[in-house]
């Protein structure tokens, strides 16, 4: 893949830009085999490639320029905006909902925040597009005070993109380097995306954290689901659950599956796709590692799928304490995850798989199943 803003010195996001992919994806096995090079029984299945371009789901895009010219994309290092609406990470029919977007801010009469000043409204645009083809669009506000311009003029934004199911405006009122507030204001009937996997339906609500690349998280949950049914498990707990993908794939007759997440906005959408599936899973806001060490009894088997910290040394104390006989440890950073395996010496990896779920840069997606040793 070649990216003129890349060529340019415009846009640097995408560190391996330029590089052959199958190249790419073999430094990251070479990687992830390397950083778990202490476990002997550790066998590697064949990792998974992703489409090199057109594979993201979500734009996170600054908007910088005027009212009049908007840019959508990112802020040079003067501050200044560098428009990506061609960037070749998102698909051709998430690409030209952007113009769509730059002509709405315009019309709407929303003004770009400028990072110099201090000044300014909209700070941030975040879309993200279903399986189907459907959209949440998120306007990240300084405050308030252009909610009632989006109001009047979103019937305009909704004939000119019909796909748009959930538009709402996010505000962020402090002046700091981050995509959005605290604080949500719903401006459509409907509040949830619906992302169609592997035939389960997940609702995707506005501050819930989905994977940005729909194909290989489809990949990532089967993966999950086949590796829990070959250890036949009555019990199972998904530890950072996000909107329930490997507890909603994991439901089977007889097994009590519980989830469990910080994000009470992610546990809403969890128990949404649970009760329209009609699948017997539990869902709970609340914090991993207490709910762990809180627990009356543990597990047959525990799935975890942490932030890029990892598990942290408290929770792979009570996993090697504890009487769980399997886990399915999903890690988006292999460094972190080799620290937290040489926690659980009684947990044997067996089992590990790379999914790449983000091309063009050094990250990637790493699962292995850990097996109690007799």
């Amino acid at each position: 893949m070649q990216c003129p803003h890349f060529d340019a010195g415009e846009c640097r996001s995408c560190t391996l830009m330029g590089q052959g992919y199958a190249a790419q994806l073999a430094d990251k096995q070479r990687h992830a085999g390397d950083l778990l090079a202490a476990h002997p029984d550790l066998r590697w299945e064949r990792p998974v490639a992703s489409r090199e371009s057109g594979f993201r789901n979500k734009a996170k895009m600054v908007v910088a320029g005027t009212t009049e010219h908007p840019t959508l994309g990112i802020l040079d290092a003067g501050g200044h905006g560098v428009d990506l609406q061609d960037c070749g990470l998102y698909p051709a029919d998430l690409q030209a909902v952007f113009p769509v977007l730059a002509g709405f801010v315009t019309r709407a009469g929303l003004t770009p925040y400028d990072v110099a000043t201090r000044r300014g409204e909209l700070k941030n645009l975040l879309v993200t597009q279903s399986p189907d083809g459907e959209l949440m669009v998120r306007f990240v506000l300084r405050s308030q005070e252009p909610v009632s311009r989006l109001r009047k003029h979103l019937p305009s934004l909704l004939d000119a993109l019909p796909q748009v199911r959930v538009a709402s405006a996010n505000i962020l009122p402090e002046h700091k380097a981050a995509l959005e507030g605290e604080q949500e204001i719903l401006l459509t009937d409907a509040d949830s995306l619906t992302m169609r996997l592997n035939g389960i339906e997940l609702h995707l609500r506005q501050r819930s954290f989905f994977q940005t690349n729909t194909e290989i998280a489809a990949v990532l949950y089967r993966q999950g689901r086949e590796w829990v049914d070959a250890a036949a498990p009555a019990s199972v707990w998904d530890l950072y659950c996000g909107v329930g993908g490997f507890a909603l794939h994991c439901a089977a007759p007889g097994r009590e599956v519980v989830g469990i997440e910080s994000s009470p906005e992610a546990i809403v959408s969890a128990r949404t796709s649970a009760a329209q599936a009609g699948l017997d899973v539990t869902f709970r806001a609340g914090d991993a590692t207490a709910f762990a060490l809180a627990a009356e009894r543990a597990p047959d088997l525990v799935i975890v799928n942490p932030p890029r910290r990892g598990i942290g040394p408290d929770l792979a104390g009570w996993l090697e304490a504890s009487s769980v006989r399997h886990v399915v440890y999903s890690s988006c950073n292999a460094e972190s995850l080799a620290r937290d395996l040489a926690a659980m010496p009684s947990l044997r990896p067996v089992r590990g798989r790379v999914l790449d779920m983000f091309p063009q840069t050094t990250h990637y997606e790493v699962m292995v199943l850990l097996e109690r040793a007799a």
